[in-house]
């Protein structure tokens, strides 16, 4: 791995961003109509994805933990991996855009896009060399079906 910071905890830092944009620029604010409604929804929906995908892993006995992938038994591809390889990091961006529309700041749009960018480049990356590497052809052909992100 590039780094080894545990991405939930890349996550929460970016909450803790958020917040300090929010509260420092103050005029970078905006107002959503119905914004508890739909910052909850986003963040149902985000951890949902999330214990769903902890859940598959669970049972295909495989392990979770993002920082060790050699450790990976087997590639899990049903659930919400048949259309995201990543749908655990997709549900933290979906939290933070939960977390970002209840702030309401033009500037967690750029705290969103930058996550992005980190975990793909950090994470995700490193990850997929390593997968590629356990599973070979396996896991070449899951690359080619499934998307990234979504």
């Amino acid at each position: 791995m590039s780094l080894r910071i545990p991405p939930p905890l890349v996550a929460l830092l970016s909450v803790l961003l958020m917040w300090l944009f929010t509260e420092h620029l103050p005029s970078w604010q905006f107002a959503v109509p119905y914004a508890g409604f739909i910052a909850g929804a986003l963040i149902a929906a985000g951890f949902g994805i999330d214990i769903v995908s902890v859940l598959a892993f669970r049972r295909a006995k495989t392990t979770v933990t993002p920082l060790k992938p050699e450790k990976a038994s087997r590639l899990v591809v049903s659930g919400f991996y048949r259309f995201s390889r990543n749908p655990m990091y997709l549900g933290m961006l979906l939290i933070l855009a939960g977390v970002a529309v209840w702030f309401g700041s033009f500037a967690n749009i750029i705290i969103l896009i930058a996550f992005v960018f980190y975990i793909t480049a950090f994470q995700i990356k490193p990850e997929e060399a390593r997968l590629d590497q356990l599973f070979g052809a396996e896991y070449r052909a899951y690359r080619q079906r499934v998307r990234r992100w979504l």
